[in-house]
């Protein structure tokens, strides 16, 4: 293999350097770098965590409610003051109707006070405003930064990867975070998202195999895509050099990463961070697979999300975040669509804070046979203990009388994963399990693209075809782009 020399080097050990800006900024970053020292070094205690929640929640409250005007609003007759995070729960939610209705009004500032300007990608619904200023981005980008300092640490000792970021810049954080943590970190990176019309999947291989790129950051389906996109151009995935994929962006199961790592022998699979547009970097990932809440820069709430009826801070539900850091956009009391299960950190974790794992989204769940299913269930059903898998989807047919029928299909590799009628026969007897279905499963080469569209719309739209009602608004979205993303061989 023909490569580029790249010096190692050394770890930087040092949270984000002194920021340029007027004295309020650097006075309350000199605070927050303390208390992050102390919360990664687990010395945080009970009257630490309730004095920061309590100081933290009482300057968001009165942030939002003077220079929001959605929030002004929304927060009428209401004495921040004496709100605290165990009263918290008699604040109205946020929700995502009401951050595409009122748009710029939901902003504690203008779009020109912030360093960055996003918006979300509108594939369900319109694009929102999304402006990060200084505090969010130090604060957000310095929990990325500690994650990705122990991560490196533990795969590769005293030197420092070569990275490929493998994902969209423009409007979008992707770029511009993964940019300033490597650079934070002193590795080298470079941009290849194959989607990209000036990149490719082509250029994309020759430069993993030129820079001997080790980390690729990318959405699960994208590891999945680039070896089938490996093998049609004449590259052995066991003969490059990726040694870990960064995952962000959907659902990714042990399942789904055991698979993954069939096809790219030497790499493993770790989740980057779990977070969005609208708020930031919630929970960034670990060496074991956990992902760690970034504990300082918000409060969480579980919800039941038919209901709204809070469920705790522990636990599953959907998740509520109020944001702590008062910056562009800190939202209150925010419903995120998102179902979690929420557990303390283990003894001897990697990283401090809750683990936090993503099950899927609220509208994802699936009524099949029997059972209501989340996505992160029904991927796990049809991938454990399968390898070489280098794409699936699931289509439902049937209707009240006949009963819901499953159809899997499969792009597998036989010298990777054995007998295909085995697989089958493990699939249809996991779907039958859980859900009481009868399941055919066809192995195909040239699978619908929209499968590998998950991180741009979402996981349901990508892996389910329920041809059992007409599809919603995401199936559709997902259905045009599909063309962009298709890896044929």
């Amino acid at each position: 293999m023909s490569a580029v020399a790249v010096a190692a080097r050394p770890v930087v050990n040092a949270v984000a350097a002194e920021p340029a800006g007027p004295p309020a900024l650097r006075e309350f970053w000199e605070e927050y770098r303390r208390t992050l020292r102390a919360f990664h070094d687990g010395r945080m205690s009970e009257a630490d965590w309730d004095r920061w929640y309590g100081e933290r929640l009482t300057a968001v409250l009165r942030h939002v409610t003077s220079r929001s005007p959605f929030y002004r609003r929304h927060l009428a007759g209401v004495d921040v003051e004496r709100v605290t995070p165990a009263t918290l729960s008699t604040l109205p939610f946020t929700t995502k109707d009401d951050l595409r209705r009122e748009m710029y009004d939901v902003l504690s500032g203008s779009p020109a006070e912030a360093a960055i300007f996003y918006e979300t990608t509108g594939t369900t619904g319109a694009s929102t405003p999304c402006p990060r200023g200084a505090k969010d981005i130090l604060t957000s980008n310095s929990a990325v930064e500690e994650s990705w300092r122990r991560l490196f640490r533990a795969r590769f000792g005293d030197r420092m990867p070569v990275v490929g970021l493998m994902g969209p810049s423009e409007l979008y954080a992707f770029g511009d975070v993964f940019t300033a943590v490597t650079g934070a970190l002193g590795a080298c990176h470079v941009k290849i998202w194959p989607e990209s019309p000036r990149v490719g999947y082509r250029k994309a291989l020759r430069l993993i195999e030129e820079l001997g790129i080790e980390v690729l950051v990318c959405a699960p389906a994208m590891c999945l895509s680039l070896a089938k996109a490996a093998l049609h151009y004449g590259y052995d995935p066991a003969r490059l050099p990726v040694s870990l994929f960064l995952v962000l962006g959907e659902v990714c199961t042990p399942a789904f990463a055991a698979n993954v790592s069939s096809l790219w022998p030497d790499a493993i699979v770790r989740p980057a961070l779990y977070g969005s547009q609208e708020a930031l970097c919630i929970a960034t990932g670990a060496i074991t697979g956990d992902l760690h809440l970034s504990k300082l820069n918000y409060l969480v709430e579980l919800v039941d999300p038919d209901t709204g009826a809070v469920l705790g801070d522990e636990g599953e539900g959907e998740l509520v975040l109020t944001m702590l850091v008062d910056g562009i956009k800190p939202l209150i009391r925010y419903r995120t669509g998102d179902l979690v299960r929420i557990t303390p950190a283990p003894d001897g974790a990697p990283l401090p804070g809750p683990v936090v794992e993503v099950v899927g989204r609220a509208a994802d769940r699936i009524h099949l046979g029997t059972a209501v299913l989340q996505p992160a269930e029904l991927e796990t059903a049809v991938l454990t203990g399968v390898r070489g898998c280098l794409g699936y989807q699931i289509v439902i047919d049937g209707d009240a009388e006949s009963g819901d029928r499953v159809t899997v299909r499969m792009d597998l590799l036989p010298e990777v994963g054995g007998d295909p009628r085995a697989i089958g026969a493990g699939v249809a007897e996991r779907l039958r399990r859980i859900a009481g279905v009868d399941a055919d499963i066809t192995v195909e080469a040239e699978l619908d693209p929209v499968t590998n569209t998950g991180a741009f719309v979402s996981w349901k739209a990508a892996r389910i075809q329920d041809n059992r009602s007409a599809p919603d608004h995401a199936a559709l979205v997902a259905r045009e782009v599909a063309h962009r993303y298709a890896i044929t061989t």
